[in-house]
């Protein structure tokens, strides 16, 4: 069984031709369409729209969201200070309602400092999928979408680890814009930008540790995947947080760029109740929040505090 790169053999979800599928609301109704070229989708009904001024929904409607916590060795090298942080990989989950589509806002209410960006791809599952062995997972996969899993890490103390509402606050999974085959992902470089600078860049096939194949065979080992579930597949090293008006996004070569507005809202009104765990500023959420920059490239952390300066 495969489980190490490069792949032996290509899965049919890498090989092309490259397919994309995309999500839009026209009129109020949603419909599916098929990229013809850079700027012009294909509604399946016929007609064609301007893709550059569609309104996009998530492309996705999932049972259920698992993300990896660490399977990027920059990633592991950052916050471990080794190249691999665990012997199998770990997860948390996402509830569906933190989806959002490319071009949305992301909310960061006004009780809350930290809202870190990581940028990543999503894994799309095609098929009712459970007990399968890595190689058989490829054809459990409908295709693969940039996401940024965005995290109020102000909520790190709480929940005892499972960070329900470190990822799962609404808004926090934008994903898209489309649903993307026939692209061999470990050729791909995946880039996060914070108003156009880049603050996250890995080179996926040299940097990831598990691959989806390996990850969809362990999830599935006790938990039945349905089509449309996600699987979110980690960050590369700088995770840092955004303020309002902060655009981030995501751009996996081959596949797309995803991005989204940082928007600031009030606090929940329950906050001023005393309701709840409040967000807290603890060594452990700045441990998380702030990460380690003696262990990051130089030029990330540069373009950050660009985008960071007053306009």
């Amino acid at each position: 069984m495969t489980f190490e790169f490069p792949l032996k053999e290509l899965p049919a979800v890498m090989r092309g031709p490259r397919v994309e599928r995309r999500r839009i609301l026209v009129g109020g109704s949603a419909f599916w369409g098929t990229m013809q070229d850079d700027t012009t989708l294909r509604l399946d009904d016929g007609r064609s729209v301007d893709a550059t001024q569609a309104n996009y929904l998530p492309p996705v409607s999932p049972s259920k969201i698992i993300a990896v916590h660490i399977s990027y060795k920059s990633r592991s090298m950052e916050t471990r200070n080794k190249p691999k942080p665990t012997d199998t990989p770990t997860y948390f989950t996402k509830p569906p309602t933190a989806l959002n589509g490319h071009g949305g806002q992301i909310l960061k209410p006004a009780d809350c400092q930290y809202l870190n960006y990581e940028g990543e791809y999503a894994v799309v599952i095609s098929r009712t999928c459970r007990n399968v062995t890595p190689d058989e997972a490829w054809d459990y996969i409908e295709g693969f979408c940039p996401a940024l899993d965005m995290g109020l890490q102000d909520f790190r103390d709480t929940d005892q680890g499972s960070m329900l509402r470190v990822k799962g606050a609404d808004t926090l999974l934008p994903i898209g814009p489309g649903i993307v085959r026939g692209v061999n992902l470990f050729e791909q470089t995946l880039r996060t930008y914070v108003d156009g600078r880049v603050v996250q860049e890995a080179q996926i096939g040299e940097e990831t540790i598990w691959g989806p194949h390996y990850v969809i065979a362990d999830i599935a080992r006790h938990i039945t995947l349905c089509p449309g579930d996600v699987i979110l597949m980690g960050t590369p090293c700088h995770s840092r947080s955004v303020d309002p008006g902060h655009f981030v996004e995501c751009e996996i070569t081959g596949i797309g760029r995803l991005g989204g507005t940082v928007v600031g809202i009030d606090a929940p009104r329950a906050a001023a109740l005393g309701v709840g765990h409040a967000p807290t500023d603890t060594p452990e959420v700045r441990r998380v929040a702030l990460g380690f920059d003696e262990r990051v490239p130089e030029h990330f952390k540069e373009n950050l505090r660009l985008a960071r300066r007053p306009s």
